[in-house]
């Protein structure tokens, strides 16, 4: 029987919110895009990608699941980490069911632990998610899911790999069958509530992390300041800022001749064009804001943490 027929057969709809937790770089971005069907949050291998509690929905003929990706939870070392703590535990509030994300490819330790105490204390289902098991052999990924067993009451386990889409319809299944009956929280052909500004600023900032390493990648805060349309060209001008907070940062990312700066540019166009479905005029210049990530109001001003 399809999921058409089971409804009209008396089958109930079921919809409810499910965030995903765990550490940096568990893959809790890789797996929104994956579910969604398409790239809305950015991902790179530098702590701190996600600073945006970023909600994507998933919507069949039975189900809509509306996830809520948050900041990797870590010890934080400035006021930006602070808030984007602060971020992912209000995410937990008031949800039907927790996803905690666990890398396959490196040992659960402490911090996952820590984690997962915060999972264990919440009255909604809790589904233990051992991500990335492509890059290690069965028996790692047994351990991993025997090391993590103690710690809540898991009402399923799930192994996948985000990255290939293996174990993922079933990671959505299991996630179905533990929501509420409830109704289309949002419509049937919108996978996110992210403002279009944030995610443009949010592609841009992709590709600075991709393309520096070190400290420049956790200075960096992108805004857009203006966004036009011109119809008859079907263009979009966008006009955006790169903060950094260090002159020697902003040297950094302009590069010699300008040359750094032109090739984030390049590269961004390509997903914003993909994103906005038109053309793309992106007019990009770096700022030097000092010590941002220490001031909590400039933080909120970028949407950062508690700041959506």
């Amino acid at each position: 029987m399809s999921a058409a027929e089971t409804l009209e057969a008396g089958g109930r709809f079921h919809s409810g919110f499910v965030t995903f937790v765990g550490r940096p770089n568990a893959g809790k971005s890789t797996l929104l895009n994956r579910i969604v069907g398409r790239k809305i949050a950015i991902t790179s291998s530098t702590a701190q990608t996600t600073r945006h509690r970023l909600t994507g929905v998933r919507t069949t003929d039975t189900c809509q699941l509306v996830i809520v990706d948050t900041p990797g939870l870590h010890k934080p070392h400035d006021a930006l980490g602070q808030e984007l703590n602060e971020s992912a535990l209000q995410a937990l509030d008031g949800v039907d069911c927790v996803a905690f994300l666990l890398d396959a490819s490196k040992p659960a330790g402490r911090g996952d632990e820590w984690v997962a105490q915060h999972v264990a204390r919440l009255d909604a289902a809790k589904i233990l998610v051992v991500n990335k098991a492509d890059l290690v052999e069965q028996d790692v990924v047994d351990a991993q899911v025997e090391a993590a067993r103690p710690w809540a009451d898991w009402d399923a386990v799930c192994v996948l790999s985000a990255r290939t889409g293996a174990g993922v319809d079933e990671f959505v299944d299991a996630v179905s069958s533990l929501l509420p009956e409830g109704p289309h929280w949002f419509p049937a052909d919108m996978d996110t509530d992210q403002p279009e500004e944030v995610m443009v600023a949010e592609f841009i900032r992709e590709k600075i992390l991709r393309s520096f390493r070190d400290e420049v990648p956790h200075a960096i805060g992108v805004a857009v300041e203006e966004m036009e349309y011109v119809k008859r060209s079907d263009l979009m001008r966008i006009y955006a800022l790169i903060y950094v907070e260090h002159d020697s940062q902003k040297g950094i990312i302009i590069g010699k001749g300008g040359q750094a700066l032109k090739e984030i540019g390049t590269q961004a166009r390509a997903d914003l064009e993909s994103l906005l479905g038109c053309r793309v005029f992106l007019d990009l210049r770096v700022k030097v804001k000092k010590n941002w990530r220490r001031d909590v109001n400039q933080i909120r001003r970028f949407g950062y943490g508690q700041g959506i």
